[in-house]
């Protein structure tokens, strides 16, 4: 596969997917989210199981998370980077979230996230999301507490 890093046409099409994606995990909109999923999306979450494949389990999986917070979701992307081809694309960068869950708890953390992308009748969908936090060796637990 040959690509055209940051074809402008291209690149511009993914980062208006991108903020439509933020705007709606932000409001808890679901099925605003859910419209740019492919039939087969298979994601690679930060939580269990080890996989979730197709749009009704990434449902699911958003239903319940956006259920566990009080009011909208603070989300935000850091150091992000896109390359572009013809029919395919990736997305790649650090991801912030911040909020206040229903028990009263704050939730503040960094991960890392690739999304990949494939062109399909002309339009980009998600075909693959893979998000990952570091783990301490030693200790064996996931390294919350990570900035950039």
């Amino acid at each position: 596969m040959t690509t055209e890093n940051f074809d402008t046409t291209e690149e511009a099409e993914i980062r208006a997917l991108v903020n439509d994606r933020l705007v709606a995990i932000r409001l808890k909109n679901v099925n605003q989210l859910m419209y740019g999923y492919a039939p087969g999306i298979l994601s690679f979450d930060v939580v269990g199981p080890l996989q979730y494949s197709g749009p009704e389990a990434i449902k699911a999986r958003m239903e319940e998370w956006f259920s566990t917070f009080k009011g909208n979701i603070g989300l935000e992307l850091s150091d992000l980077s896109i390359a572009a081809g013809k029919d395919v694309a990736f997305q790649c960068g650090l991801s912030h979230v911040s909020g206040t869950k229903i028990d009263g708890g704050e939730l503040d953390m960094w991960w890392r996230e690739t999304i990949g992308y494939q062109k399909i009748d002309g339009n980009w969908i998600i075909t693959h999301q893979h998000s990952s936090v570091p783990f301490d060796v030693k200790s064996g637990k996931a390294s919350l507490d990570l900035q950039p």
